[in-house]
């Protein structure tokens, strides 16, 4: 097994020389032939993902309908083959890297934080007991199912594994063997993801569709209905009695929301990888930051205390609207559900849009300088937060459109016009403050700032005037000794360091303390809607006004959109506490 093609060791051999020359900022010799192959080979990549997501993303629609002749377990085999080729690739990736010495030249420092890859290994450990609850659900009844039923939760495990295991020890990495293959393998892995997120959130939309129908019409009308249109899981035909079918099957769909969120956490670090193949890092401009994460250190706790309000109040309010809307038919119970849940919501969204609209205007008065260098991660992750807001504001906007078109307004409809408002202003504002704080600069390091302080603070009991005399009008040291050593100080520089730090201090305290609240708010939104809280299917205004077939069509395509942007708002504003 080589280190890589002839055309990749040219490429390399010139970036060495060109690195070890007296100029080392000078660029290769051939920069532009390098740089349209570079482009010919992520085209390629490119177009075979897009050919294998359109051929994944029309077996899995196509198999959730029963008119269609696609069956779920097409759908498992084409996923079972596309996990067992990226296995591969994965292993062959890291045999080839592991060989070669010059596979790895440098790796970049802010792709694949701790906290995403901690984030990553959290939904994967979901992931596994869903297969598990999976495997034991599909086992109580093998005999008349197909056997790629069972086949299929086993693979993906083995799958969830080895990537979340790659992604841990080589999310860094810039690789500079094997270029197009690598490439190729990479959008192999990310389309791999994507496939098995939309047949998960498919699956998701299918279940709940059926548990709406259940509770509403008889058994024998449910029957026809599944007969007439809607695709019934194949696990629907076979009986399921006993109680722990009954515990596997209810586990597993509970489990769901972990699988699709570890499936778009993977595809954004596989995304910053395919990014980084064949990249140089100029180490003189790109600043590797070492910032500790401290959440008791330099905070007043009222960020994360109203934080945890919200939380809990959160989870009460969706303990309530499952067990009165769920469970209940009675109308005045569910009413009394939805005007708990707008309530909740108008007051987290308002709270949540001020503290954004604070954290913006503390950063007109933040002093730190912009970062401008090159930053994968931080492209995909304001690309990421924009697109992900978009099914949020799809659903508002048509909520919007809905409410004013209808003529019977109640309270409820009023609740519901001002839950879609806020929720389109809090992502407008929260987009705006965490891009922000995702391209400042990051503090200065602690060690230093306290050794220079610790010098000034030296010089407090000497009369200024005193030192003035002594420094000449250019300023150019105070002393023959800090020509060779230490910085040269002048009075006003003095002045300003030792009034500087209170200033510093109060804008990031404050900074940490929105970071922290808004946190912990994105959490329990992304919770309600993740595990069932949908007042969109139980508000009847949306569903009287563009029918039953294309309002649950948008919010099952748009409200996944709108799960995902809460998580990945979540690992931004940690990033941007950590910054401050």
């Amino acid at each position: 097994m080589g280190c890589g093609h002839k055309d990749d060791k040219a490429s390399l051999a010139s970036s060495h020389i060109s690195s070890f020359s007296h100029q080392p900022h000078q660029p290769p010799s051939t920069p532009a032939s390098k740089e349209v192959w570079k482009k010919g080979g992520r085209m390629f990549s490119i177009l075979l993902a897009v050919h294998l997501a359109l051929l994944a993303c029309t077996l899995v629609s196509s198999g959730a309908f029963e008119k269609i002749a696609v069956h779920d377990y097409d759908v498992f085999f084409l996923l079972t083959v596309m996990m067992l080729v990226v296995i591969v690739w994965i292993i062959f990736y890291l045999v080839s890297t592991s060989r070669c010495q010059d596979a790895i030249l440098c790796k970049d420092s802010h792709a694949g934080p701790i906290w995403l890859r901690g984030g990553l290994i959290l939904f994967a450990i979901f992931s596994l007991v869903m297969d598990v609850f999976k495997i034991g659900y599909y086992s109580s009844f093998y005999s008349c199912l197909s056997a790629i039923k069972i086949i299929y939760p086993i693979v993906q495990a083995i799958f969830v594994v080895v990537q979340t295991y790659f992604l841990w020890i080589s999310a860094k990495d810039c690789v500079h063997v094997h270029l197009n293959v690598t490439r190729c393998g990479l959008m192999l892995t990310l389309t791999t993801n994507l496939a098995v997120w939309m047949s998960a959130v498919t699956d998701e939309s299918v279940h709940k569709a059926h548990s709406k129908l259940k509770k509403n019409v008889t058994e024998e009308i449910f029957r026809w209905l599944l007969k007439a249109g809607m695709r019934s899981s194949s696990a629907e035909e076979c009986n399921c009695n006993s109680q722990i079918c009954q515990i596997f099957k209810n586990g597993y769909f509970w489990l769901y929301p972990f699988n699709i969120e570890y499936s778009l956490f993977a595809s954004a670090m596989v995304y910053v990888m395919w990014k980084n193949v064949g990249r140089f890092i100029d180490h003189h401009s790109h600043h590797i930051h070492h910032l500790k994460f401290r959440i008791f250190r330099r905070t007043f706790f009222v960020g994360i205390v109203l934080g945890l309000i919200i939380l809990v109040s959160g989870l009460g309010v969706l303990i309530l609207y499952e067990v009165q809307v769920n469970s209940s038919t009675e109308f005045n119970k569910k009413s009394q559900a939805l005007t708990m849940y707008y309530i909740f919501n108008i007051v987290c969204l308002g709270l949540m849009s001020l503290v954004c609209i604070g954290g913006s205007v503390i950063y007109r008065f933040d002093k730190r300088d912009m970062d401008r260098h090159k930053n994968p991660t931080r492209t995909l992750d304001v690309a990421l937060l924009m697109g992900a807001a978009l099914g949020q504001y799809a659903i508002s906007y048509y909520s919007i459109v809905a409410i004013v078109a209808s003529t019977p307004r109640d309270a409820i409809s009023a609740l519901n016009l001002t839950y879609a408002l806020l929720m389109i202003a809090q992502h407008t504002f929260q987009n705006i403050f965490i891009i922000e704080g995702l391209h400042r600069q990051p503090p200065k390091e602690d060690h230093k700032h306290h050794s220079h302080q610790k010098d000034l603070y030296g010089l407090t009991f000497v009369n200024i005037n005193a030192v003035s005399l002594r420094v000449p009008d250019s300023g150019s040291t105070l002393a023959p000794s800090t020509a060779s050593g230490a910085e040269a100080i002048h009075p006003s520089d003095l002045v300003r360091s030792l009034t500087a730090p209170k200033k510093m201090n109060w804008r990031r305290k404050f900074l940490r303390e929105i970071s922290m609240f808004l946190l912990l708010s994105n959490i329990i939104l992304w919770i309600m809607p993740a595990f069932g809280a949908r007042p969109q299917f139980d508000n009847d205004t949306e569903l009287n006004f563009y029918g039953d077939s294309m309002w649950p069509a948008i919010v099952d395509i748009c409200l996944p959109f709108g799960i995902f942007y809460r998580m990945h708002a979540v690992a931004s504003l940690l990033e941007v506490y950590i910054m401050s």
